[in-house]
């Protein structure tokens, strides 16, 4: 079974928005003549229409990005049933940006690899034919690849997975690409960071784990904060207003927590991010 599904995000245009302010302040802002306030009202109308117009600026000068998903799901010729094992891949092909697909595809193949005897498929195609081969019945295994957000020139894929190959329950993994398409290259943290600020940078991480704490009624089990400590995570997103820092099952939280995400405010990051970033 195999659809796929186009998504266009575009930009919109501010120009009639722009029209209407200036219709309105020439037809409902009276002289100072008539009013002692006018001056005063007039000030607050210009600080209104210049927030307005600095937003349309910012809403226009995100380029539009296309892109394609497609979701296939194989099974083994022949067998019916909910208990035949079962492969999803659902990816992303972006228009105009073949570096970015060569990434998602590298990275959903590199998810594959759940054991030191596992070795790196081909192409997604030979995974999914290797991994029905030796299926057992009841297994299963999902990928998939999503745009998270899209601010700028920074897009933002999320990367899931879930193999199941019997047991009490299956393991999941989660990942991040952040993709520069001006600069064309995906930005890892190194990238995103003041020289000499990556040690301020896991400070403020720390401290959003403290607020995970508080906010999950974690803070005052002193069990629970023996036994799950902070720790480092390489899936980092650099979203439009915050930082998110997104960890697997077994790191700072039990399986049943799922994956708890850190979210680190653009405002507590100043001068450790990078400007460009803020």
């Amino acid at each position: 079974m195999q659809t796929t599904v186009t998504e266009a995000y575009a930009s919109a245009a501010c120009a009639r928005t722009s029209r209407a302010s200036n219709d309105r302040k020439r037809t409902a802002m009276p002289g100072p003549t008539m009013y002692p306030t006018a001056p005063i009202r007039n000030l607050l109308i210009m600080g209104s229409l210049l927030v307005l117009l600095n937003g349309c600026q910012h809403f226009v000068s995100e380029p539009p990005v296309k892109v394609d998903q497609t979701v296939t799901e194989h099974r083994p010729q022949g067998c019916e049933g909910d208990s035949c094992p079962l492969v999803n891949v659902d990816t992303l092909t972006f228009a105009d940006e073949p570096e970015l697909n060569r990434l998602i595809d590298a990275r959903l193949r590199r998810m594959t690899i759940n054991g030191p005897d596992d070795r790196l498929p081909a192409s997604l195609q030979d995974y999914q034919q290797r991994f029905l081969s030796t299926a057992e019945p009841g297994w299963s295994s999902y990928l998939q690849a999503k745009l998270r957000e899209q601010h700028g020139d920074i897009l933002v894929v999320e990367f899931s997975s879930y193999l199941y190959v019997g047991g009490a329950h299956g393991m999941p993994g989660r990942g991040f690409i952040n993709y520069d398409r001006e600069l064309n290259r995906e930005l890892r943290l190194e990238d995103l960071l003041i020289p000499g600020q990556e040690g301020n940078f896991w400070r403020v991480a720390r401290q959003a784990h403290q607020r995970w704490l508080v906010e999950n009624e974690h803070d005052q089990d002193a069990e629970f904060v023996d036994f799950w400590p902070f720790q480092q995570t390489p899936n980092i997103a650099l979203l439009k207003d915050s930082v998110l820092l997104k960890y697997d099952v077994y790191s700072i939280a039990p399986y049943s927590s799922g994956h708890p995400e850190l979210f680190i405010p653009h405002e507590q990051l100043k001068g450790i991010l990078k400007a460009e970033y803020l």
